[in-house]
Parts: C-alpha cells; sequence; structure tokens
C-alpha cells in the first residue's frame, strides 16, 4: 500500500493509502473524502478531481497530458501544481504524496 496525505479545503489532512495501478481519484473516494466530486468518474471530461500537489515527484506537479492541461484551463483556481486527480495513476514512487482538493470552480 502507498502512504498519502489528502488535505481537504479547509485544510485538514487525512492519511490514507492507496494500491499500485488505481489512480489518486479512486483512492480519494474510497477514503470517503466527499469533497473530491469527480462527476466524470475518471474520463479526463471534467475538472471536478482538481488538486494541487504539494509534495511528490516533480512528474506529478505538472500536467502530464494536454487534454488534462486544457481541462484546468477552464477552473479558476489552477495554480502551477495542478492536477487532475484521475490523471495520476499511483505507484511506489509516489509514496508520500500530499495533494489538498482544490476549491470548486
Amino acid at each position: 500500500m502507498i502512504k498519502l496525505t489528502v488535505k481537504t479545503r479547509d485544510g485538514e489532512a487525512h492519511a490514507i493509502e492507496g494500491r499500485s495501478g488505481h489512480t489518486l481519484m479512486e483512492t480519494i473516494r474510497k477514503a470517503d473524502i466527499d469533497e473530491l466530486v469527480a462527476l466524470c468518474g475518471g474520463s479526463c471530461s471534467c475538472a471536478t478531481c482538481h488538486v494541487f500537489v504539494e509534495a511528490g515527484p516533480s512528474e506529478v506537479q505538472t500536467p502530464a497530458g494536454e487534454d488534462e492541461d486544457d481541462l484546468l484551463d477552464s477552473s479558476d483556481y489552477r495554480a502551477g501544481n495542478s492536477r487532475l486527480s484521475c490523471q495520476i495513476v499511483l505507484d511506489e514512487s509516489l509514496e508520500g504524496l500530499v495533494v489538498q482538493i482544490a476549491p470548486e470552480s
């Protein structure tokens, strides 16, 4: 299991664990953190699973693909460390990842 920290919008930190091969979005939802809406269910067609990556490898701190980049542009809260949690696939290199759920647009 991969240990992660997810902060809710008010800054409350939740230590959770996820399985390699699962997305961060799935992992947050399974942890019953309701602030992450994820309306499209992970198909990269909305931006309701937007998170800010606060700590983790550099490859998860910038958008990975053109579609994700375009969707993040629709958010009023986009930042340099914005990602869609449905596009982050967990593996051992993400041990200790820290994200905060972005405000709703």
